[in-house]
């Protein structure tokens, strides 16, 4: 008979996993409702609840952040990235191969969304200059990046995670290169199917590089010659303030074929030229309310957006971004970026009225229309990635070459097994510091707090289900149909289950959650836990199959013009593929 603890137990987590799957919530919120639910419910002890806190995994985790930020600060991973060029060759397929091999072995050691939001813009410059879609470069660069970080223990904040779970159940620790062995096979894998075979599969978006289209903003776009009756002469535009024209946004003045500096604070005259932005009615009232003249077969397209003094850029909202979960009045953007956002995309849905009061997420993409000497201020910022624009490259070259030798130390000291992986990272982030690498404040600022809280809060989920004998009860009614059926067939079952999970909600807490009952199958079993551990680990770190499911996915979904079932058409038979492989080669490379 199932306990009432247990009944608790499951009841927190059904209600956990549709939170994460609806996110409805912030994951990270998701986390700390579960802890707080624990603690209420009496399924943890009080002094247990900062156990996710306090855990070597969430140590780990949040070095790697810092180690990350001082490689990337430094400027040497950028400065590598912008050497790729020659390398590329012309054709797609070489390009695709340098990118995604790039990608791969640099997410080996560094967080991938620091590498992916590098390759962004480097992306869109090599692609463009060889007039290829962007939409067939970045899912494959992406996926590049969770195949590097399935390689090596450091890789993947799952991989950490796991490895602190297998340690704790008395397992014992997996090594630095211990995920070697199975994932450079599927790296090996990966990039032949994504270099040679997703171009089939992924779609050749017409209008690449036209925001104009991207963002659908022809219908909301018009160009209006002043007539000599229009109420507009010898005003400012920001002077007017009729009703008529409060929605009603001015993009550009052209005067004599010449855009002007500072439209809004220009004198209108007659024959000017107004380019305008609001709905179709609202456009047309205003044109009959100011007596102005509609230019006809005119094409409004980016370049017509821009000028010598004003370009169009769009900005992405990164993992860890200030800017996540605040509006565009709250956050003061327009002041703080001096720029006018004209529309955002969020999961291939465009976003154009009400701008000010929309709560941006992550992986939003907005279409700015900024002033070029703005524009480096933008580009320097880490709470919002252009995509579309190349920063100065600055690299500090004797800060690089210590950032580089001490990312080397921390993964020699690792592989010899010379001091435990956490006394090195720190090691790592004590060198940064003081070399002058980063800045205290920096390190602060490079660590995703979402993803620390996130760990800290889901954490103890683990504990409870091992504790309450929750784990123990699955496993049971789990075992009894697969037993004999063989250990080969419950790891296959693990990974799969692991795999569909971690598409529609975190992929820490789908490893947290089927760790334990992993470990209590194995008992029950009488076999080694590490294969099952395995499969969770690597099935939790490669998921292609939505953008929603990692992290890489959901930054290029808005930038490359993709659609949700794009992810799909190229993700599931990646992730079938790599289901085959691990069953076949896990209980070869771990033995039972």
């Amino acid at each position: 008979m199932i306990a009432l603890d247990s009944i608790l137990l499951l009841g927190l987590i059904v209600l956990a996993m549709v939170l994460f799957v609806s996110e409805r919530l912030r994951a990270d919120v998701v986390a700390l409702c579960v802890l707080v639910a624990l603690l209420v419910f009496g399924l943890i002890e009080p002094d247990q609840a900062l156990f996710g806190f306090a855990n070597q995994a969430t140590g780990i985790v949040a070095a790697m952040f810092i180690l990350s930020a001082g490689l990337v600060r430094t400027g040497i991973v950028d400065w590598l990235v912008r050497r790729l060029d020659r390398w590329a060759g012309k054709s797609k397929i070489r390009l695709l191969l340098v990118l995604c091999i790039t990608s791969a072995v640099l997410s080996a050691f560094i967080i991938n969304t620091a590498i992916v939001a590098i390759f962004l813009p480097v992306a869109f410059a090599l692609s463009q200059s060889r007039k290829l879609p962007i939409s067939k470069i970045l899912i494959p660069v992406a996926f590049a990046s969770q195949l590097g970080g399935v390689c090596t223990l450091i890789g993947s904040s799952t991989n950490i995670l796991v490895n602190s779970i297998a340690v704790e159940s008395g397992v014992g620790s997996f090594n630095l290169f211990e995920f070697g062995r199975l994932g450079l096979i599927l790296m090996g894998v990966g990039l032949f199917y994504l270099i040679v075979i997703s171009g089939k599969l992924l779609p050749k978006r017409k209008g690449t590089y036209q925001q104009i289209d991207k963002y659908r903003l022809v219908d909301y776009l018009a160009e209006f010659t002043v007539t000599k009756d229009s109420k507009l002469i010898g005003k400012r535009w920001e002077e007017i303030k009729n009703q008529d024209i409060r929605d009603i946004r001015l993009i550009k003045l052209i005067r004599e074929q010449k855009a002007v500096w500072h439209p809004q604070k220009t004198l209108v005259r007659e024959s000017d030229i107004l380019l305008v932005y609001s709905d179709a009615d609202k456009l047309m009232n205003f044109k009959d309310h100011f007596s102005l003249q509609t230019m006809a077969d005119v094409v409004i397209d980016d370049k017509k957006m821009s000028s010598d003094e004003v370009k169009l850029v769009e900005g992405l909202i990164p993992p860890g971004s200030r800017l996540q979960g605040r509006t565009l009045k709250s956050s003061n953007f327009r002041r703080l970026f001096q720029c006018v956002v004209l529309a955002v995309q969020r999961r291939g849905k465009v976003i154009r009225q009400r701008l000010d009061n929309i709560q941006l997420e992550q992986g939003d993409t907005l279409l700015l229309q900024c002033d070029k000497e703005e524009i480096q201020d933008i580009l320097r910022s880490s709470d919002l990635i252009v995509t579309n624009e190349l920063t100065e490259l600055n690299l500090r070259r004797d800060r690089a070459f210590i950032a580089l030798g001490l990312l080397v130390a921390v993964i020699t000291l690792s592989a010899l097994n010379i001091i435990p992986i956490l006394t090195a990272v720190l090691i790592g982030v004590l060198g940064m510091l003081l070399s002058g690498c980063l800045s205290v404040e920096e390190a602060y600022q490079a660590i995703d707090w979402k993803v620390i809280f996130l760990l800290g809060g889901i954490l103890p989920l683990g504990l409870a289900l091992q504790q309450t004998g929750t784990a123990s009860w699955l496993a049971d009614i789990l075992l009894k149909p697969l037993a004999g059926l063989g250990p080969v067939f419950v790891l296959a079952a693990l990974y799969f289950i692991t795999a569909v999970l971690t598409e529609g909600m975190s992929n820490v807490a789908t490893a947290i959650l089927l760790a334990p009952i992993a470990l209590s199958l194995a008992a029950g079993m009488g076999v080694n836990p590490q294969p099952f551990l395995i499969a969770i680990t690597f099935a939790a770190s490669t998921s292609f199959a939505t953008p929603i499911g990692y992290q890489t996915n959901m930054m290029v979904h808005g930038p490359g013009g993709y659609r949700f079932a794009d992810f799909a058409r190229v993700g599931v038979p990646l992730n079938l593929i790599f289901w085959g492989i691990s069953v076949f080669l896990i209980p070869l490379f771990w033995p039972f």
